[in-house]
């Protein structure tokens, strides 16, 4: 099969084009023909060197998200049969084949059925983002009905779907933007209020929107000094829940205020085989909220086919991209 592979770490431009062996189906396996993908922040890690400790090994075949469909099931898998459209994050890192490639094994218990209303490239979009932010607001946070919840990074890759799976689950929704097109998207996306943070503090949209008193959860997709304005912007016995805490905040915020914080890294079920038939639910419930309308991909306008996966990088890296940026075997899709 023709893959794209690195035989080591680099920029853009280590990726090149290779013949592989297509994989073999084992035990609770599927074989997926690949239909797309998309770059999360973590292939690009993962590409330049700043987490080897993640990487597979050489050659490797990277990239998580995958849609696609089923070409063989191994002996045992009932659930699922060749010809079925599925998605998941199931791969990319180490122990697992990624998805630059035509074929693609996943762990049978990481894919799901994927949402009808959905073309290829959204379905791929999805998975990884829509993992994380489930597994922060519904998981962890487990956001209510008519509590207030601010997002940072109202249209990431992560905080879009924080925006709406938040409302999905009845709460006031804020959220954090750069720029005036960025706000409208956010509001598209069923913000129910949207803060340009370049141009008001912490302190006043703590004022102007909670009346001083704080969020009930903060949903922190940025990082670096993001989360410690999380803590100031949390209310009483808030939630800050964060995808990024990779800062040395100060915690003494966390202490007198009473909050409670959680951190997500949804690769730990790849990474460590630990509940990674949870993956599979997340992206069972979550077709019903995307074949509703309730839940949506933004998808970044640029579409590039596998053989373009450095300029993909490099338009991710860039911070120019507005949504997920996704790739497809070829142009016909």
């Amino acid at each position: 099969m023709q893959a794209y592979i690195i035989e080591q770490f680099g920029d853009p431009d280590v990726f090149q084009a290779r013949e592989l062996p297509q994989p073999e189906v084992n035990l609770g396996q599927v074989l997926i023909r690949v239909m797309a993908t998309s770059v999360n922040p973590v292939d690009c890690k993962i590409r330049s060197g700043k987490a080897p400790q993640i990487a597979p090994d050489f050659p490797a075949v990277l990239h998580g998200d995958v849609a696609g469909v089923i070409e063989a099931v191994g002996t045992d898998v009932t659930e699922f049969q060749p010809g079925d459209e599925v998605y998941g994050c199931a791969g990319g890192v180490k122990g697992y084949g990624g998805a630059l490639a035509e074929f693609m094994v996943a762990d049978v218990s990481l894919i799901a059925r994927k949402p009808k209303s959905l073309n290829w490239q959204q379905a791929a979009a999805l998975p990884l983002v829509s993992i994380t932010a489930w597994e922060g607001l519904i998981d962890r946070a487990k956001v209510r009905p008519q509590q207030k919840v601010l997002v940072y990074g109202g249209t990431g890759g992560v905080g879009h779907l924080g925006v709406q799976l938040a409302k999905w689950a009845g709460a006031t929704v804020y959220a954090t933007v750069s720029d005036a097109e960025k706000a409208q998207l956010a509001n598209q996306l069923g913000a129910d209020y949207v803060i340009n943070y370049r141009q008001q503090s912490v302190e006043a949209y703590i004022d102007e929107y909670t009346n001083g008193k704080g969020f009930d959860v903060v949903f922190d997709t940025v990082g670096n000094d993001h989360l410690s304005s999380a803590f100031q912007a949390a209310a009483l016995n808030g939630t800050v829940v964060s995808t990024v805490a990779r800062s040395s905040p100060d915690l003494s915020l966390l202490h007198a205020k009473g909050l409670t914080l959680h951190l997500v890294f949804m690769l730990i079920p790849m990474l460590h085989k630990l509940g990674k038939e949870h993956h599979g639910e997340i992206l069972t419930q979550l077709v019903k909220a995307v074949d509703e309308g309730q839940v949506k991909p933004l998808v970044d306008r640029h579409t590039f086919t596998l053989a373009e996966v450095a300029a993909a990088h490099r338009l991710l890296e860039s911070g120019k991209a507005i949504g997920k940026v996704t790739l497809t075997v070829n142009n016909e899709q």
